[in-house]
């Protein structure tokens, strides 16, 4: 009787055992997404009891409804093995994102471990690459010298407070060669996780300066939500829900401009750097821009190169009819600190934008101001709107104008 009860045990264990190991290996036997040769994608989602599946992708063509654009939307087909599938047209080299939705619900691609989180969203990722050198390549981690990231905190005595940022240094750093600093700010909803995930901005200045497209440089992602201290998770506040503006609970001691100057004198005491105006550059995306826009006016001194990507340059007027182009020039303030920054000659100024992005207008009004007045710059209009395909474009450009 005993033997009969161990038999019947080890049975059991061992046909649990073979149904566990059985769907594990369904699970693996999906494969998602399938970069074809011709650069097509296949999508591939095992769902036997779905009614309908679909695809949400920044690949697919956008929907325009009302003036509003949104991310395209396609039908997967179910084959006969429960199986649901969906095979895009060629695409061009790229990072892109996508989710499913079933029976009208947003999934996560089960079969695609790497995902990015954008403020509270996740979505999958793919990258497409054809030849070495165009977008997917770059943004890609390749055999190359790598750079190391760290996510370093630092006192600021202006928002009195500890606060962390991302810093990238490039490979051969630790041989104690001093360096150019390049100061990279996000959009709102961002934190200093950011670029370096979304905008791929570890990859981006590993694979140009391996290529010798860009000049070793030192990387600085700080936080620009001034109130917090980090990206959510990483700090006392605890695992909250971000937000696209913070959750309105505590207020700002100092803006970004009057705080900036603690992460620059942090890392000029703490990084082997190249010191001056010329070993400076700030760039940044949306709010990001807005701030490069604000703090490089405040310290015309301070930076030879200044980047606005799709920047937030908004100006206050007391008139609520008044364009941005109107305050701009009523602004007295505003026009002598642009005077006084372009009369500091910076080595380049670059302003990059989307053809549909919602900042379009406000950049263009900036444009007519500085062509007014005769001020320098570099402009690039790319098309889309106001997405991190444009952004990785805009810094991967930026990266390799500046230090030169």
């Amino acid at each position: 009787m005993k033997n009969k009860f161990i038999f019947f045990c080890l049975f059991t264990f061992c046909a649990i055992t073979a149904f566990a190991q059985e769907a594990l290996f369904d699970s693996n036997n999906i494969n998602s997404p399938i970069i074809n040769a011709d650069g097509s994608v296949t999508f591939n989602l095992f769902a036997p009891k779905a009614v309908k599946v679909e695809i949400k992708g920044d690949f697919l063509p956008k929907i325009i409804k009302d003036g509003d654009e949104s991310e395209g939307i396609a039908e997967l087909h179910e084959e006969s093995n429960g199986v649901w599938t969906y095979t895009s047209k060629p695409l061009l080299a790229e990072l892109y994102s996508y989710k499913f939705k079933v029976n009208g619900m947003d999934y996560l691609d089960p079969a695609n471990i790497y995902i990015n989180r954008d403020i509270a969203t996740y979505t999958n990722i793919f990258i497409v690459t054809k030849d070495s050198g165009d977008k997917g390549s770059i943004y890609r981690v390749n055999e190359v010298p790598h750079g190391n990231v760290s996510k370093v905190w630092y006192e600021s005595p202006t928002l009195k407070m500890q606060r962390r940022m991302t810093v990238y240094t490039p490979a051969g750093y630790d041989k104690g060669k001093k360096y150019p600093v390049l100061y990279l700010l996000h959009g709102a909803g961002g934190d200093e996780d950011a670029w370096s995930t979304l905008g791929c901005a570890v990859q981006i200045m590993d694979n140009l300066i391996a290529c010798g497209k860009a000049k070793p440089m030192i990387v600085v992602m700080p936080n620009g939500n001034l109130d917090y201290q980090a990206a959510p998770g990483a700090w006392s506040k605890g695992m909250y829900k971000p937000m696209f503006k913070g959750d309105g609970a505590s207020k700002e001691t100092a803006s970004m401009e009057e705080s900036f100057p603690d992460i620059v004198n942090y890392i000029e005491k703490n990084y082997h750097v190249l010191k001056g105006k010329s070993n400076r550059a700030i760039c940044g995306l949306s709010m990001g821009g807005g701030h490069s826009f604000a703090i490089s006016k405040q310290y015309p001194e301070l930076f030879d190169y200044v980047g606005l990507f799709s920047a937030a340059i908004f100006m206050k007027g007391s008139d609520p009819q008044s364009t941005d182009i109107l305050n701009m020039q009523k602004d007295k303030q505003f026009n002598a600190q642009l005077t006084k920054q372009f009369n500091a000659k910076p080595r380049l100024y670059f302003i990059g934008i989307g053809n549909t992005d919602f900042l379009y207008k406000t950049n263009e009004d900036y444009r007519k101001y500085l062509d007014k007045h005769g001020y320098k710059y570099e402009y690039m209009e790319t098309d889309g709107g106001h997405i991190w395909r444009n952004w990785r474009i805009y810094l991967t450009h930026f990266a390799q104008e500046i230090f030169k």
